[in-house]
């Protein structure tokens, strides 16, 4: 998995010069159980069974890999949620879980993670819709084999009343170099609360912002539909988009040969740095993605960039090369991954 590319960071789909892909998320738990975090080892395990007995008779779950936590050592662990694939809740040491992923790797499913059942879909670019539509895909799989835990007031019932409801949250991985630059992010991320979103990092709750990459997603799942949350981000991402837009013109009007010269310094030191640390490699491509999608750097890909991007994370480059790596070495053999990526490029 580790040389085969995510489909979702494939640089295609809508506005994909801003927007990396596209999350659906919907939170599902079975009839009669306790939610994980107050079940037993016991109840946990019969959700595991309820889920892999589902599985083996459903011929859309049969295309694709399984495990359980148990089965998963720490590399791989962080190399999913690197890519996406599970939550960094997944790694909280308790055995009693799997998950699910689609050979594209657009959909996983994860078991005992906050809920019985997390079901995501990712697509690339801007692409609510599509998402939306691949997760309900496999919710009315498994809903056909399990009963789910619904009123017919709340909607769906949820380990956390904040997912309750729709249990869906829908979000974009959108990168604002532009905004950030111009100091108007903050206006920007407090617009975005107030009106009921949340913004968050690169790998979601809790994670820092890396390489001016920003998650947002809804932040209500209650007292409202699966329709008007796609609305909602899509017109979201469209406003930011254009606000983004615009801090980018004011750059070249007003700093241009700075921000020139700062995408050529960025493709200068990634195409022939010795050593490159995790959090170095993020802001520079950030810087080569910006200079791409001015038209400064005409022949690099966006794809190229969006490969480099997810090869770079620790656990990737150690399943990449094949080899556990200290820090050290992960820094020396990062820059060693990216000169060679870029090799044959001419900017």
């Amino acid at each position: 998995m580790a040389k085969l590319p995510a489909a979702w960071l494939s640089g295609q789909g809508d506005d994909s010069m801003v927007v990396l892909s596209t999350r659906v998320r919907l939170a599902r738990n079975v009839a009669g159980a306790l939610f994980p975090p107050q079940a037993d080892d016991e109840t946990k395990q019969r959700i595991i069974s309820y889920f892999d007995s589902a599985r083996s008779r459903s011929p859309l779950l049969g295309d694709g890999e399984y495990h359980t936590a148990a089965e998963i050592n720490d590399l791989d662990r962080q190399f999913l949620i690197e890519r996406h694939l599970i939550s960094p809740v997944f790694l909280d040491g308790d055995p009693a879980k799997s998950v699910f992923i689609g050979n594209d790797q657009r959909v996983s499913i994860m078991v005992n993670e906050e809920d019985h059942l997390r079901i995501q879909a990712l697509s690339a670019g801007l692409n609510p819709q599509e998402s939306f539509q691949m997760a309900l895909r496999y919710e009315n799989e498994l809903n056909g084999m399990l009963e789910f835990n619904y009123d017919n007031d709340f909607g769906y019932l949820t380990a956390c009343p904040t997912n309750a409801g729709t249990g869906m949250r829908a979000s974009v991985l959108i990168h604002l170099p532009g905004l950030v630059l111009t100091r108007e992010i903050d206006r920007i991320i407090n617009r975005l609360t107030t009106s009921g979103l949340v913004v968050r990092g690169f790998y979601g709750e809790g994670s820092d912002v890396l390489g001016n990459l920003f998650q947002i997603s809804n932040q209500y799942t209650l007292g409202i539909t699966e329709e008007e949350i796609i609305n909602q981000i899509s017109r979201a991402t469209a406003d930011i988009t254009e606000e983004e837009a615009a801090a980018r013109q004011r750059l070249v009007d007003e700093a241009g040969d700075m921000i020139e010269d700062k995408i050529w310094r960025a493709y200068g030191i990634l195409k022939h740095a010795r050593v490159l640390t995790s959090d170095e490699v993020m802001n520079l491509l950030s810087a080569i993605r910006l200079g791409r999608a001015m038209k400064i750097l005409d022949g690099i890909d966006v794809a190229l960039i969006n490969e480099i991007l997810l090869l770079s994370q620790p656990a990737h480059l150690q399943k990449f090369f094949g080899q556990e790596m200290d820090n050290n070495k992960r820094d020396f053999v990062r820059a060693q991954m990216v000169r060679d990526k870029l090799r044959n490029i001419n900017a």
